[in-house]
């Protein structure tokens, strides 16, 4: 390698900025998760007091995470922190409601702790909904840090800028990518493999809705594709396996994927001397 290599790698550390690594992010992030539902680590606290303090400890860690990442340099970092975390009961109360929608839609979950604690499908959404309130806010860098840990943890994508609402079920989902502009209703379920789209990605449509809306008490499952951002899945509507859909759909609607099979005539041999 070149003398004029090393020299431009080593200005660039140079001019590096001290800004927390992506471990540090995320960490804060899991231990305010943590606080909503210790079912995770089973940590607890001697008083309301002492939770107090942690949450107030975990408000002036943001605070200064977004002061070193320049994540908002021309706004004020301690109204924002404050107003993200006055936020947390409304957020605690809608991830409730996804707690609800899993245990209530998967037989294999025996209790809402086995769901807490073990499903991928609530982590990823958890630290969605996190990252989405920071999101709205116009916080940039952070919430993506979040949702892309999240997704290297379950191989579920969810982009923060999407529209989400309660009552969502991820069933599986290794594979789900949900776009930045989708909007998704109520009692939405999604299974692994789910893709939630746009049919281009030109960068000069980046300030449109590229990527489909899904309303309420809609069922997508497994290998579905579905883009577009004209495309609306009405409600009450089913999307089979492996369907590629590109237009909407009215409400109450069914789609299947019909594969083209050919089954070959069955031919006698000998087996062992024997005919089968």
């Amino acid at each position: 390698m070149s003398q004029d290599f090393y020299q431009h790698i080593f200005a660039k550390q140079q001019k590096l900025e001290a800004v927390p690594s992506n471990r540090e992010i995320t960490a804060w992030a899991l231990k305010v998760i943590h606080l909503l539902y210790p079912e995770q680590t089973g940590q607890q606290y001697a008083s309301v007091e002492e939770l107090k303090d942690e949450f107030l400890r975990l408000e002036n860690e943001l605070c200064e995470i977004m002061h070193a990442t320049k994540a908002c340099s021309n706004c004020d970092t301690s109204k924002l922190a404050k107003k993200f975390f006055e936020g947390l009961p409304e957020l605690f109360r809608v991830l409730n409601t996804d707690i609800q929608a899993i245990f209530n839609g998967d037989p294999a979950a025996r209790s809402e702790f086995e769901v807490i604690r073990t499903y991928p499908g609530f982590y990823a959404i958890s630290l969605y909904r996190l990252a989405h309130s920071l999101y709205v806010d116009d916080i940039p860098l952070l919430p993506r840090i979040l949702t892309e840990y999240a997704h290297s943890k379950t191989g579920i994508d969810i982009h923060p800028a999407a529209q989400i609402d309660e009552y969502f079920y991820i069933d599986h989902g290794t594979g789900i990518v949900i776009g930045e502009s989708c909007k998704i209703g109520k009692h939405v379920k999604l299974y692994q493999g789910v893709t939630l789209g746009a049919l281009s990605v030109d960068k000069s449509m980046a300030n449109t809705k590229r990527h489909p809306t899904v309303q309420d008490n809609v069922v997508i499952y497994s290998g579905a594709t579905i883009l577009g951002g004209e495309t609306v899945i009405g409600h009450n509507s089913v999307v089979g396996g492996n369907v590629w859909l590109t237009k909407s759909l009215p409400p109450n609607s069914r789609v299947y994927h019909t594969p083209n099979h050919r089954v070959l005539k069955r031919l006698s041999i000998k087996l062992f001397g024997h005919k089968k």
